[in-house]
């Protein structure tokens, strides 16, 4: 299976999204490589990077996901290195 690195940036304006959020991560968790959350008190968001090796259908269904959530803006950036090749 051929896989892409992609990082997906995400902005949280809406807190109450969060829950359904993190559900949506953990059902893609074999994907993720790593997380970053920084919350900005100060604007009232908080702002995420996923990054993640996974087929191109996965990326795309997990941003679309995201940024369907109330409140949620979710962009995807690929690696333009190759993919890999999973057993």
């Amino acid at each position: 299976m051929v896989t892409r690195i992609a990082l997906i940036g995400i902005i949280v304006e809406e807190p109450s999204s969060t829950e359904r959020l993190n559900a949506l991560l953990h059902e893609f968790s074999n994907y993720i490589v790593g997380r970053m959350g920084v919350p900005y008190r100060e604007r009232g968001i908080s702002i995420i990077s996923i990054i993640v090796d996974a087929p191109a259908d996965v990326i795309s269904s997990l941003s679309g996901k995201l940024g369907m959530l109330p409140g949620v803006a979710a962009k995807t950036m690929y690696s333009k290195a190759g993919g890999s090749h999973g057993s």
